[in-house]
């Protein structure tokens, strides 16, 4: 997996209680479908439930495991496929830095770097994750919206998935 988005966190932490099960409100619409961006744990327990409409971004945010820096991978729905769009990396440290032929490196102008048109499909528009630690914090951000995953489920195996529900036409 790649990283992307630590720039844009000034955001509070919320309680899994306000996002588990839907968030209220109309449900997303993508082309005549809606979608929402959802986590499961193993035991196929829904814990994470946000709409997110076609055209809106969201990103995976961690701290490195060794320099302790955020960092992001940037995704969004386009016409109900989950798509990775960048990833932000404050350094090139390990396990990190850009892939031949996957996206273009570019500086963030304050020493770390964006990896730019990764537009790489997720397969299925869903993939596992090992959520990690508190220090780890991965966390999903939308908008002023943060989830603290390793909150809810440090040390487990989720699947992060957009969910699509097409509307029948009869």
């Amino acid at each position: 997996m790649l990283p992307a988005l630590s720039l844009c966190l000034s955001l509070g932490d919320f309680g899994s209680h306000a996002f588990a099960e839907g968030t209220g409100g109309t449900s997303p619409s993508v082309a005549g479908n809606h979608a929402w961006l959802e986590v499961h744990d193993d035991d196929q327990r829904r814990i994470v439930s946000l709409p997110m409409s076609a055209g809106q971004s969201w990103c995976l945010v961690w701290n490195h495991s060794v320099e302790g820096f955020p960092v992001h991978d940037c995704y969004r729905n386009r016409a109900g496929h989950m798509v990775l769009e960048r990833s932000h990396q404050p350094d090139y440290a390990a396990g990190l830095g850009p892939v031949l032929g996957r996206g273009e490196a570019r500086s963030d102008g304050a020493g770390g770097y964006w990896i730019e048109n990764i537009d790489e499909p997720v397969a299925d528009n869903r993939y596992l994750l090992r959520v990690g630690s508190p220090k780890v914090n991965h966390r999903l951000v939308k908008g002023d919206i943060l989830i603290s995953l390793s909150e809810l489920a440090a040390g487990e195996r989720v699947q992060i998935s957009l969910r699509v529900e097409r509307e029948s036409s009869q």
